[in-house]
């Protein structure tokens, strides 16, 4: 079996420096050392999340090919960032550009903040004239039609290392969406429409394998759980949880925790034993189980595992794909879902849950583990933790499948406490006010025709999300603080036509 990694700590960013032999081995000899500096000067910022590999300067064609597809053969890089320090020609690029699967950064910056205005000499102009070569570089990146993303400053700026550690988190998510697997465990809820779509065009787009596994082979891994395993992991959530009385050892209730341990344990032995990333499951769909999972699949989105309810692939993708962005960072990715609205005038909110399956990662607090009925799925009252999300800044995204494409919608928003407590709401939950406002937020996901499934990140902002969709070439359409009705109805109707158009005939 092996363990699902969500950290970076495995994944590395190659940095490719370009100039030409035209200006002799002493300048190639000071363009490496001054690479080697802002290369070493990434990595060690704590914005970047993954390690930084500097790569021998590139002075013609076939170095650059060469480095291209070393990276695209080498899994444990995620993507390269590209400066041209001195002038390089664009066309020594072509047969790279067009060989690079890997995604790309184009970093426009120079070794020096300031300039040495009395020492500068037409040496130093030969050696320190990235604001020439680097403009010749994005002609050809755009030439080709390369998607990449630029990011202009010196390295020292935390605006630049934070906007290159975010390009990282997305081309990690990416990574990640090329080699995941999912189990579907039953169907999509019957009759629902948003939850369905082409599974073979997301293998291709987003490279995840979306397969379906009969539920009975997971009821019988459960089954096949032992007493001790179960014992352990009684006693650690003795030891996480507030535990309710008639679930503790010698409670009326405490069989019921223990098949909820069980669930657990089998699930994650299932999803190890296959490799999968994510899963889903559907309550009319529970075959043997007796409860619909809930503690277990709550612990599994904390773990990094990519989840979504009543058959929702697109949405564990985005899930798995959030907790890698993440890795990390305070706060997680969960299932999330806008349920019921406070709308008390100029001071609109929205409650969003889930049956069971909210990742308690979304709150630092303590949570509490109840059982309480379910009133859907037909089995057995399932045990759940109960907690409420911390306050601060959040982004919620959907996946919708267009027919001819995907698309991910994305609302900024800001978590607050409730107004009042909810001591009858046996669930996880998060209060939300979405920006700009009530109206338009709601307005504009309907207009986009965004799914009621999300993925709520409290640990990644609507940056890394942009990078990701840039990087899969995906539409993503924001909802923001800057967002009116008018424009955002327009771009809905423009990525309609462009993107039929960018796929050709």
């Amino acid at each position: 079996m092996a363990a699902l990694n969500t950290t970076l700590d495995h994944v590395e960013v190659w940095f490719l420096t370009g100039s030409q032999n035209l200006y002799g081995e002493e300048t190639l000899r000071q363009v490496a050392e001054q690479s080697q500096e802002i290369a070493r000067a990434l990595g060690a910022s704590s914005d970047v999340p993954v390690k930084i590999v500097w790569k021998p300067v590139l002075t013609g064609s076939e170095s650059i090919r060469r480095a291209a597809l070393d990276a695209n053969a080498d899994d444990s890089v995620i993507g390269l960032i590209a400066w041209m320090h001195t002038f390089s020609p664009a066309k020594m690029w072509i047969a790279g550009l067009d060989a690079l699967t890997k995604p790309l950064l184009h970093l426009h910056t120079q070794a020096n903040v300031e300039l040495p205005w009395a020492e500068i000499d037409f040496d130093f102009m030969n050696l320190n004239q990235a604001a020439h070569g680097d403009r010749e570089f994005g002609y050809i990146q755009t030439r080709l039609g390369v998607t990449r993303k630029t990011v202009v400053g010196h390295v020292s700026n935390p605006a630049v290392s934070g906007s290159i550690g975010s390009w990282t988190r997305a081309a990690a998510g990416w990574a990640a969406s090329r080699s995941m697997k999912l189990a579907r465990f039953g169907d999509n809820m019957r009759y629902v429409a948003v939850t369905e779509g082409d599974k073979t065009e997301a293998e291709l787009r987003f490279g995840v394998q979306v397969n379906t596994w009969p539920v009975n082979e997971l009821a019988e891994v459960v089954d096949s759980v032992s007493d001790a395993e179960i014992d352990a992991l009684v006693a650690e959530y003795a030891e996480l949880y507030d535990v309710a009385p008639e679930l503790r050892v010698g409670g009326d209730r405490h069989a019921s925790l223990r098949y909820g341990a069980a669930q657990e344990l089998g699930l994650l032995s299932f999803l190890e034993e296959g490799g999968f990333g994510a899963f889903t499951t559907s309550f009319e769909d529970l075959g043997a189980l007796r409860q619909l999972p809930g503690l277990a699949v709550q612990r599994l989105m904390a773990q990094g595992y990519g989840f979504g309810a009543e058959g929702d692939w697109k949405t564990a993708v985005l899930v798995r794909v959030a907790n890698v962005m993440g890795a990390g960072l305070p706060g997680g990715a969960s299932l999330m879902e806008d349920y019921t609205y406070d709308l008390t005038p100029g001071a609109e909110l929205i409650l969003g849950a889930h049956m069971l399956e909210v990742n308690p990662a979304l709150s630092s607090a303590r949570a509490s583990l109840e059982i309480h009925p379910l009133g859907i799925g037909g089995r057995e009252d399932p045990v759940r933790l109960v907690f409420t999300a911390d306050a601060g800044p959040a982004v919620v995204v959907a996946m919708s499948d267009m027919r001819d494409r995907f698309r991910l919608v994305a609302n900024v928003v800001q978590v607050v406490e409730p107004t009042q407590a909810l001591p009858k709401l046996p669930v996880g939950r998060a209060v939300w006010r979405p920006e700009p406002d009530f109206a338009t937020s709601a307005a504009a996901w309907l207009t986009a025709g965004a799914a009621h499934h999300t993925v709520m990140s409290t640990s990644v902002g609507i940056e890394v999300f942009h990078d990701f969709a840039e990087i899969a070439r995906t539409e993503l359409l924001v909802i923001d603080k800057t967002t009116t009705l008018r424009d955002f109805s327009r771009e809905v109707r423009w990525n309609q036509s462009y993107y039929r158009l960018a796929q050709g005939m």
